[in-house]
């Protein structure tokens, strides 16, 4: 794996206490295309480009887990054209990376309604997070097709349907019981939600997960994000202090 991160940046960094999950809403691609006069896809596609960037940079300094927010369920309401577009972008991604994700010790997970995938893609996706699954290092998850108010439905029918066919109690219902019925059940809440392109707002991401994750929000547009940018945040996100609501 090659990266620009210098020896002294990784013991800067690694002297303090790192995020052992970030999260990141990936957003800006098309007003990038736009400054540029070019097409939407082509956004997407120099997009692909900086989440191999970031994938690499969070590998090497040993975060555990990164989601990135790749396809939300309102992202289905976009052109058609488009949309096939991003499913060919995901799937040349699978295909291209996987080399390099056995290569790391990286494990591929995904999050979302991946059933409403199309058939190919949702194939190469089960196909590489079958390959990927002993692999320890690292876990990249991609949410796809996702939304956070779906999330939270789906996780209230299946308890409903416990309470409704006598499994558990009303009264078992507690945080621990809903965070087990969620898509994360067995990974941690993010430490660090990033944010792209200057967007105060988290688009239905991770609405439950996110309580006290701090949140950095970067006017950067996805395709500019950079290795130094990333490792910026990471020194701000170190001189924060995580109370949890407590004094």
């Amino acid at each position: 794996m090659n990266s620009s991160l210098s020896s002294t940046s990784l013991a800067e960094l690694k002297s303090k206490k790192l995020p052992a999950h970030i999260a990141m809403i990936m957003d800006g691609n098309g007003r990038w295309a736009k400054k540029r006069l070019l097409n939407r896809i082509n956004g997407h596609e120099k997009g692909a480009e900086t989440v191999r960037t970031v994938v690499r940079t969070c590998r090497q300094l040993g975060i555990p887990y990164l989601t990135l927010y790749a396809f939300s369920t309102e992202n289905w309401q976009r052109p058609k054209a488009e949309i096939e577009a991003l499913m060919v972008i995901l799937k040349n991604f699978l295909q291209t990376e996987l080399s390099e994700m056995m290569e790391n010790n990286i494990r591929l997970r995904a999050i979302g309604q991946v059933e409403k995938l199309p058939t190919d893609v949702r194939q190469e996706l089960n196909d590489t997070m079958a390959v990927t699954r002993g692999n320890s290092g690292m876990s990249l998850i991609l949410a796809l097709s996702y939304g956070g108010r779906a999330e939270i439905v789906r996780m209230v029918q299946a308890i409903a349907e416990k309470i409704r066919s006598g499994r558990i109690e009303p009264q078992a219902v507690n945080a621990e019981l809903i965070a087990e019925h969620l898509y994360t059940r067995d990974i941690p809440d993010p430490d660090l939600l990033i944010r792209t392109s200057g967007e105060m707002r988290i688009s239905n991401f991770l609405l439950w997960q996110i309580a006290y994750t701090e949140i950095f929000v970067t006017p950067t547009l996805w395709p500019d994000f950079s290795e130094d940018e990333l490792l910026q945040i990471l020194k701000d996100y170190q001189n924060r202090e995580r109370r949890f609501g407590q004094v």
